[in-house]
Order: structure tokens, then sequence, then C-alpha cells
């Protein structure tokens, strides 16, 4: 007998099949024909991207969305671009990742006490989604932060993702306003439900080769959002 799916497992399958957006959903199929002289050879993903990781996570790392050549390829958050690259030997070595890179769905990683997602779904021209694009994706982190409910701490990755877990936060009337939540690296807050936001700035190349993120700084974010989950 096949094993029932979990709650979290039917979320990311209706994630993939999501088609609200079409500007997005035109520009990932266009990348996923196209594709990039490197992966010429590659069979791109080309869908809404799931989130994975462990469902009795502690953490979650929230990131913007998928890359168009990494995730939008892979199939996977974070797999198989120079943001991923630079996360996961971090997460390895602050005890989240089973191994230090990721470069398929297929490579044997695993997480442990963490979950990865994004505030949008699917690889956005420029790296930008629009207002409206953020809005209509927000339903799926609704659903995905009530189903993870071990849930502790939350990192953020960049501005966007912050903004987007302050909105959920207002949306499920967790928090009446957002003064006081300025994004700023490694800045903490804990909202009236318990929950404890970590920001961090986002491991895109533009931030990690300019050295305005360095491996130690993000790090250092990690290993305090172990501590704060209470994961010694």
């Amino acid at each position: 007998m096949a094993k029932r799916a979990s709650p979290l497992e039917e979320l990311n399958a209706r994630i993939v099949a999501c088609d609200h957006c079409s500007r997005l959903r035109s520009y990932c199929a266009e990348i996923a024909s196209v594709r990039r002289r490197a992966y010429a050879d590659h069979e791109y993903w080309g869908k809404p991207v799931p989130s994975f990781g462990d469902e009795q996570a502690r953490v979650l790392a929230l990131g913007l969305a998928p890359g168009a050549h990494g995730s939008n390829r892979t199939g996977r958050m974070f797999t198989g671009d120079g943001s991923g690259d630079f996360l996961f030997p971090v997460l390895h070595e602050a005890g989240f990742a089973s191994q230090s890179k990721s470069v398929a769905q297929d490579d044997g990683m695993t997480l442990r006490d963490l979950w990865i997602a994004a505030v949008v779904r699917c690889a956005p021209p420029a790296n930008k989604p629009t207002t409206e694009e953020q809005r209509a994706c927000s339903a799926w982190l609704d659903e995905e932060m009530q189903l993870l409910s071990n849930l502790r701490v939350v990192v953020c990755l960049g501005r966007i993702a912050f903004d987007g877990l302050l909105a959920w936060a207002r949306r499920t009337g967790q928090l009446p306003a957002r003064s006081g939540f300025t994004f700023a690296h490694g800045a903490e807050f804990t909202l009236p439900s318990g929950l404890i936001v970590i920001a961090s700035f986002h491991p895109s190349l533009q931030n990690t080769n300019t050295g305005k993120l360095t491996r130690p700084m993000f790090l250092r974010v990690f290993k305090r959002a172990r501590e704060l989950a209470g994961l010694g």
C-alpha cells in the first residue's frame, strides 16, 4: 500500500500545479525551453518550486524566489546556483544539512530541524516579483506556516522575505502593525505568538561576491537560530 502523503506534501503538490501568475509561468517556461548554454543538456523543472526539508522543523529559512537557472532548473529551493553554493556549506556546518553541496533533487541532501521555503514560488524576471505576484503567492505561506507546528524561529533571507513574513503576521492577526520591525542583518524580533524572526542578507552573488555577506556573518545567523530554537 502506498504511503499517504502528509499535509505538507499535499501542499507542495498544489504549489507545483499552480498557474495563477501568467507572467511568471510564461517566463519560467521560456527559460526552461531556451536554457543557458552551460545547462543545454539539462531538463529544466520549469514549474513552481515546492518547499523542502524536515516537516518537524523548528527553524524555517525563508527566501525570495527560485533562481531562473537554479531552482527553476533543478526543482528544489536554493539548489544548483550561486546562492545555494553559499548557503548549503553554512547549513552543513551549523548542523542543519546532511551535506555541504546541493546540485539536484536526487543528490542525497536531507535537512534536520530546518524547512526551506520562499515567499514567491516561481522564478521572476530580474529576480523581482511584482507586489501582485507576491500577494498571489501569500496563501501558500499562510498554509505552510500553519502546518509547521514545531516552528520556533524564522530566518528571513533578504528584505523581501522579511517583508513577506511580516505581511503573513499581519494577515493572520499576530501583528497589528509593523512599526519597530526594521530590516538589518542579524536583527532579531519576537512576534506576540513567541515566534522569533532573524533577518539576514540574502546569499545572492551580489552580496557574497562584494563581501556584504561573508560566511562568518551567515554562519552566526544560523548558529543563533539553532540556539534560539533550543537545538543546542
